[in-house]
């Protein structure tokens, strides 16, 4: 099996996407916390994390608790918000209100991305994801893990980003010979 797991949490009052924003006291426990849960309950052998600040930090945690190294991706990034990327929220809204109040999937953020564009970027990585031995971690973000689960439920892309329960610091089990996925911690 290879398994993915979500950075720990960030602080939610800026805008995540590429930033810099690192994980919250909250989230550096929660990250031990999934840490433990993982050197009890699983074999991992090899990490590969985001090269996204808060994903290395998460990466980090969870690799001092495994006694494990980690290979940073740039292929395993969340969707890149382009010139919001960490910006306050509020500072975003005020500046960007006409594009945050009308986000579709095809919305692409200036100098960035859409959702649809980060779609089609994980499911080009997919298949290289596929190819992994049993016992890798991938730490990554909501969307990229997101992005799995539509693609191995064969799931119309919308901007429903809480429906696959891809929570901070959560751990979901990708079968790799049945190309499954879902929540196990």
């Amino acid at each position: 099996m290879v398994y993915l797991m979500r950075h720990g949490q960030d602080d939610e009052n800026y805008i995540g996407g590429w930033s810099k924003v690192g994980l919250t006291k909250e989230g550096k426990l929660e990250v031990i916390d999934t840490a433990l849960w993982i050197k009890d309950n699983l074999h991992i052998k090899r990490v590969i994390a985001s090269d996204i600040f808060r994903a290395m930090q998460t990466a980090e945690i969870v690799c001092d608790v495994l006694s494990l190294p980690f290979l940073p991706s740039t292929e395993l990034r969340e969707q890149n918000k382009g010139l919001l990327n960490g910006m306050l929220q509020e500072e975003a809204h005020m500046e960007y209100a006409e594009l945050l109040d009308n986000v579709t999937v095809d919305t692409v953020y200036p100098e960035g991305e859409s959702l649809r564009n980060l779609y089609e970027r994980i499911k080009e990585y997919l298949e290289k994801i596929m190819t992994l031995k049993d016992d890798t971690l991938i730490i990554t973000h909501r969307g990229v893990i997101n992005m799995i689960y539509y693609l191995l439920n064969d799931k119309e892309l919308d901007m429903d980003k809480k429906q696959f329960g891809v929570t901070t610091a959560s751990v979901h089990e990708l079968d790799t010979r049945n190309r499954t996925i879902r929540k196990i911690k």
